[in-house]
């Protein structure tokens, strides 16, 4: 672990892995917004292919707190690093808020980045209702409820692992495996950033679906979009961003929700290693 400090004297905390190849350096994004990395699976699904960056966004995890949470301060955070690591070109890899910060970073920095990888994303179109009617036959009426009523009310430490397991069961397509998943996700010391979840969902949910088309069809480096048939967030969003980017590819993973590395670990090995190979 590395603490990385920034222009602004902000510190991110940082973790190398991997060996060095003559594929470039994967940086992974992770998501939220408001969240800590949690990619340590799917970097060692990479370690014998490439050297491998993970860090917390600022204002996350173990990194210092910050009260500039926009789109463009994270892209300059991606930047900086990328300086501080000595890169002429990395592979930006995010998933879920993380597939956004990439497609905004390499279309800010097209001649740094190497491929890109839209990894559990969001597309274009209404998904939101989508993904809400999925995540609502996912929970029972009382589940339900109990998270509306968690939603409210300043939470204990028990009831914020409770909370945070019902906000994120339902992201898995194994339904017997869900909520013990979920339950360790949510076992982690750290708080949610609220304050940054709303300033930059609110940003990224501004953005018009013709700006965010424009910004995938500008990008002139490999694109994949990698998405399980099982996540919430409709695949069908996706595709039609994805259909905005020159010569990209589409990898479905049957099977597999939100987190690919819990239910389908092979399935995402191969299309990783495909990704970087490719």
């Amino acid at each position: 672990m590395d603490l990385v400090t920034l222009s602004d004297g902000i510190r991110l905390r940082t973790w190398t892995t991997g060996v060095a190849t003559k594929t470039p350096p994967v940086v992974l994004l992770h998501g939220g917004p408001g969240l800590w990395d949690y990619l340590e699976p799917v970097a060692a699904m990479l370690d014998d292919l490439t050297i491998v960056h993970r860090f917390d966004q600022r204002g996350c995890g173990g990194s210092d707190p910050s009260g500039n949470q926009t789109m463009q301060r994270l892209q300059d955070d991606v930047e900086e690093l990328r300086r501080y690591w000595g890169y002429d070109q990395i592979v930006v890899l995010g998933h879920s808020f993380g597939a956004k910060l990439a497609v905004n970073y390499a279309a800010a920095h097209p001649q740094q980045v190497a491929k890109v990888g839209h990894f559990s994303g969001v597309g274009i179109g209404d998904w939101h209702t989508l993904y809400y009617e999925e995540q609502g036959r996912r929970m029972t009426a009382e589940q339900l409820q109990r998270l509306t009523a968690l939603q409210q009310k300043t939470r204990t430490a028990a009831e914020e692992t409770e909370f945070r397991a019902l906000s994120w069961f339902t992201d898995h397509a194994d339904r017997r495996s869900a909520w013990a998943w979920a339950l360790e996700d949510a076992d982690v010391p750290f708080p949610i950033n609220f304050a940054a979840n709303r300033a930059l969902s609110g940003e990224a949910d501004a953005v018009p679906d013709d700006e965010l088309a424009a910004h995938v069809r500008g990008l002139t480096m490999p694109v994949w979009f990698i998405h399980g048939a099982g996540d919430p967030r409709p695949v069908s969003a996706v595709q039609e961003l994805a259909k905005h980017a020159p010569g990209h590819e589409f990898r479905l993973i049957e099977g597999a929700g939100h987190s690919p590395w819990r239910e389908r670990p092979d399935a995402l090995r191969q299309v990783l290693k495909e990704f970087l190979a490719g």
